[in-house]
């Protein structure tokens, strides 16, 4: 995927920046302390990120629509155009040892003076029966991924968020009809994608309702409403959010808010010095790719700042 070679990355060398993450926030973060003629290394569980799995993008400056995949695609161009190196990867923990961060995977070591998290988030799941045993045979949290196996199919969403809409209508493409089930009584998406939605005839809405089982047999079934209704469907998309992924950063003493996400202040600073954090796991009010980038670049500029300094000290 990368123009690097694993041979050629050294388990001594000190890094000015290690970025924790693979979506458009660290690869952002990198392209800009590159500039900066940093020597940076992105270490990411999976290249791209959730919005590898979007159908549409219709918001990011400069590109009037592409897919997530494509938009990523673009991303990695940037990338090996600057030759810098990406390593599949999951950094375990963090220690800092005298002026700089040792970061253990399962199988390596790297070392770094100033450290990025940009690790954003995982998908929420509903927790009810049935969830996890039809997980793969029936239940998806990824439309763009499963969406084309529901071919004349009745499937639903679960959730009411912009997220969901884009989900219900990307189905809507191949299924023969789409619900969207969501516990609230308006869906929350972006004006655009609500008036798609609701010009679709594809597509229909459950409001004030919320599923409380997933049955079937080898796969899915029907679904269980809180009304104590039993409905007949082929596959269940769920949409409720996401979690951020700020275990690691937390066991080295990052603080976080009632939500888990990371507190950040205007520089992307962290309470622990050179440790800096930035998009989907951090605290920012609203989470899009665009603004994810912008706090990524903060998130280098500080961290060239910071080593600038320590370099000074040294």
């Amino acid at each position: 995927m990368f123009n690097i070679d694993m041979e050629g990355i050294n388990a001594e060398k000190t890094y000015d920046l290690i970025v924790l993450g693979g979506g458009p926030t660290a690869i952002g973060c990198a392209i800009y302390a590159a500039r900066f003629a940093m020597d940076v290394l992105i270490i990411g569980k999976v290249f791209g990120g959730l919005i590898a799995t979007t159908h549409v993008v219709e918001n990011y400056p400069g590109i009037t629509s592409t897919s997530g995949q494509g938009l990523m695609e673009m991303f990695k161009d940037h990338l090996n155009s600057l030759s810098i190196p990406y390593i599949s990867d999951e950094i375990r923990s963090i220690e800092r040892i005298d002026d700089h961060f040792v970061l253990h995977s399962f199988f390596q070591k790297f070392k770094a003076k100033s450290v990025v998290i940009a690790t954003g988030s995982e998908r929420k799941k509903l927790g009810i029966p049935g969830e996890e045993e039809f997980s793969g045979r029936g239940v998806s949290y990824c439309a763009t991924c499963d969406g084309p196996f529901y071919k004349d199919k009745r499937v639903c969403v679960i959730g009411g968020s912009d997220s969901a809409a884009k989900e219900a209508l990307f189905l809507s493409q191949n299924v023969k009809k789409v619900f969207i089930v969501y516990r609230g009584e308006e869906i929350r998406a972006e004006p655009i994608n609500k008036k798609r939605v609701e010009d679709n005839e594809k597509i229909e809405i459950i409001y004030k309702t919320n599923i409380t089982e997933i049955k079937g047999d080898n796969n899915v079934k029907s679904v269980i409403f809180d009304n104590g209704k039993e409905f007949e469907i082929d596959g269940v998309f769920i949409e409720v959010g996401s979690n951020p992924n700020s275990g690691l950063a937390k066991r080295i003493g990052v603080k976080t808010n009632e939500k888990d996400e990371i507190i950040i202040n205007r520089k992307s600073e962290t309470n622990v010095a050179g440790i800096f954090a930035a998009g989907d796991v951090a605290d920012a009010p609203f989470k899009q790719a665009i603004t994810g980038v912008a706090e990524g670049v903060i998130a280098a500029y500080s961290a060239f700042d910071y080593v600038k300094e320590i370099n000074i000290e040294y």
